[in-house]
């Protein structure tokens, strides 16, 4: 271990935040101050029942010794700046509201009203969000489409470059790496695109987090040329549920900007209990993450090679680079079940309901599994087994492949309106069938992963049509729709 390794290893054993949160629930004091439980001893009995007392003894406001989140300049800046220097930043500013508000603020702090900003189609629609509270005009780029796994990738450094070359006026770049199901862009090549334009690149990394501590992973977005990214530290890392990051380097994007913009959309009430598992999240991964990742990519590989010899299942991988892809997160194992003569939505219920096994995300032709460091042994051999099961019960050599719809791709990069001047719009309410050829008023997701099909201020169209119905009758979730049960849609009058 040289010097540097030594300090980095060193300082990373420290968690400010959580030893102040400690300290604070040693100190005993009779509280006359939020919240109202008073650490626990208001709480329901049916929740104490369910969680414990322990928990709500470190739910404890911004006390003068835990900080303040929105003008660090004690144990939180000290653990925002060890976070920094464990993921590679110049600057890291926890979030207690979500992915989301990371998302948000980076286009508020990057675009003005009227600003023209490049974004893949397959973005998450917090996206959405940023672009009605900043009021930026957005130019969508379809990212590269697999037909055979009925997948979006992400957008190409060419489709990039002839954008920027045609809209010399875009402010921002903004792109998702890696996808839902691991893929990962040429991340590389598309910030010297950007940057050659004078303009930052955006990432939506929410499912990266875990990039940096493995040299089996793709490569982290900063350490590729990325100016800002916002990772979900709590979904391939170990930190509570809502708590995310955003990491910031370069002098492109001003970090005031990034201050402001998170006090307009983050809680002025924000959970400790999801800023100390932070801070906690940190020091396991800088300390342990290697050993962890280790197991975790152990654990996926069985899983992978295992599923492949099962009749009626294929699994996505990149032995052989698609089209400049080259970089997959085998921690993200993606099945294709087509061939079961099955849905992924149905196969899910399945699982779910019989075999006591849960997805992260249905599709019509697939399924995703996010296999982390916090499965074992038994849960691969258990997925492996209900796999089986669900092949020995569905499989033939003659079956039908079922005639699902593919995902429907916009020929245009242009809204007929922006999303901000559709939010504020006169609207009407139509049945879904005489909805073709208006202009959406609604935001409509099939959810998880929350990837608009629909955008507000997008014309609908006979194949939005189409797949919605298809993924509603087999079993899937929509929401941002003004009726819940799509009989009905939200249409500009």
């Amino acid at each position: 271990m040289n010097s540097s390794q030594y300090t980095f290893l060193n300082s990373q054993y420290k968690i400010p935040l959580v030893g102040a949160l400690r300290t604070s629930i040693a100190q005993k004091n009779i509280a006359f101050h939020t919240p109202a439980h008073k650490q626990g001893q208001g709480i329901s009995q049916s929740l104490k029942k369910l969680l414990g007392k322990t928990v709500f003894t470190a739910d404890l406001p911004e006390l003068p010794e835990l900080d303040n989140l929105f003008a660090p300049s004690g144990v939180i800046q000290k653990a925002q700046e060890l976070a920094a220097e464990a993921f590679g930043a110049e600057k890291t500013w926890f979030l207690v509201n979500g992915s989301t508000c990371g998302i948000v603020a980076a286009i508020l702090a990057t675009c003005n009203p009227g600003d023209k900003i490049v974004l893949p189609r397959n973005i998450h629609q917090s996206v959405i969000a940023g672009l009605i509270l900043s009021g930026a005009v957005p130019i969508f780029l379809n990212p590269y489409y697999d037909p055979l796994w009925d997948l979006s990738y992400s957008i190409t450094p060419n489709s990039l470059k002839q954008v920027l070359e045609e809209n010399s006026d875009v402010k921002a770049v903004m792109i998702v790496y890696p996808t839902y199901h691991g893929i990962c862009g040429d991340i590389k090549l598309i910030a010297d695109i950007t940057h050659r334009q004078g303009i930052p690149l955006l990432v939506d990394e929410a499912h990266g987090g875990h990039f940096t501590f493995h040299q089996d992973l793709p490569p982290c977005a900063l350490s590729m040329g990325a100016d800002l990214t916002v990772q979900s530290t709590h979904k391939v890392l170990g930190a509570m549920t809502q708590a995310s990051m955003l990491h910031l380097q370069g002098t492109r994007i001003d970090p005031q900007k990034i201050s402001r913009a998170l006090q307009l959309i983050e809680s002025t009430s924000p959970s400790y209990l999801l800023l100390a598992s932070l801070d906690a999240a940190r020091q396991q991964m800088a300390l342990h993450g290697k050993e962890l990742l280790d197991k975790t990519l152990k654990f996926s590989e069985k899983a992978r090679q295992q599923l492949s010899q099962i009749k009626g299942l294929s699994i996505l991988d990149f032995k052989k680079p698609i089209n400049g892809f080259y970089y997959l997160d085998t921690t993200r194992l993606t099945v294709n079940i087509t061939a079961l003569g099955l849905s992924g939505f149905e196969v899910d219920e399945i699982f779910h309901q019989q075999l006591g096994i849960t997805a992260e995300l249905p599709m019509l032709r697939h399924l995703a599994f996010i296999i982390s460091m916090g499965n074992t042994t038994d849960d691969i051999t258990k997925l492996i087994a209900a796999f089986q099961i669900l092949s020995n019960s569905y499989f033939s050599p003659h079956l039908p492949i079922p005639p699902f719809p593919h995902l429907p791709i916009p020929s245009s990069p242009h809204l007929p309106i922006s999303p901000r001047e559709t939010f504020f719009a006169v609207t009407e309410m139509v049945d879904l069938n005489c909805s073709i050829g208006r202009i959406s008023g609604d935001l409509i997701c099939p959810y998880p992963p929350g990837i608009p099909i629909l955008m507000p201020g997008e014309k609908i169209t006979d194949q939005t049509f189409e797949y919605l119905q298809t993924v509603l009758a087999l079993g899937a979730s929509v929401i941002g729709c003004s009726d819940s049960n799509l009989q009905k849609i939200k249409v500009l009058a």
